[in-house]
C-alpha cells in the first residue's frame, strides 16, 4: 500500500516555514490504518518487547493497538503536567522551537524491561532522543525505533545511530 496518498502536507503549521505531515487520512481509512499497525508489527517481529513507549500524541495512536496485538503494555511519553502520578522528566527540542519538557511515570517501565519507541514523525531527531532518555531513567533498554514517516533531510536517524529505526514512509 502507498501510504504516501494518505498524508496530508499543510505548509506553515503550527509556525511558518514548516511543512506539517497530517496523518488524520490514514487514521480515518480502516485500511490504511490496519496496515501501519501490522506494518509495524512484521518489522519488529524478530524483537521480544516488555512495552511499547507512544510519544505524544499521535504515538499514542500508533502505539496502543500495536501494544495489544504484541501483547505488552503501553507507555505514554507526555508534555510536561500531564501526569499524575511521579515521572522522569527530560527536555528535547522540536523541528520547530526549543525549550519543550516531557516526562513519563516512573512506575510505567521496569529496569529490566526491553522497549520499542513509536512515533509519527522522526524529523530532527529531539523527541526520539529524549524518549530514549526517559527509558534509560528508569534503567530499561530500547529495543527499537518505529516512525510513521521520516524527513531525510533532518538528518535526525544520524543523532540515534546505535538504535534500530524502521520507518514506513521516507520523504
Amino acid at each position: 500500500m502507498d501510504l504516501t496518498r494518505y498524508i496530508r502536507n499543510v505548509p506553515d503549521f503550527p509556525e511558518k516555514g514548516i511543512l506539517f505531515k497530517d496523518i488524520t487520512p490514514i487514521l480515518k481509512d480502516p485500511a490504511a490504518f490496519s496496515f501501519v499497525i501490522h506494518s509495524f508489527l512484521d518489522q519488529f517481529a524478530d524483537l521480544t518487547v516488555d512495552k511499547v513507549v507512544g510519544v505524544e500524541a499521535r504515538g499514542f495512536v500508533i502505539g496502543a493497538p500495536l501494544a495489544l496485538l504484541l501483547n505488552v503494555g503501553f507507555v505514554p511519553i507526555r508534555k510536561s503536567g500531564k501526569l499524575p502520578a511521579p515521572t522522569y522528566g527530560t527536555a528535547y527540542s522540536l523541528e520547530y522551537g526549543s525549550g519543550a519538557h516531557m516526562e513519563m511515570h516512573q512506575d510505567a517501565i521496569g529496569p529490566d524491561d526491553s522497549v520499542l519507541i513509536i512515533d509519527d514523525v522522526l524529523a530532527t531527531g529531539g523527541t526520539v532522543e529524549a524518549s530514549i532518555d526517559l527509558i534509560k531513567q528508569s534503567g530499561a533498554s530500547v529495543a527499537g525505533i518505529g516512525v510513521l514517516i521520516e524527513i531525510g533531510e533532518l538528518r535526525g536517524r544520524e543523532k540515534i545511530r546505535d538504535l534500530r529505526i524502521e520507518s514506513l514512509i521516507r520523504v
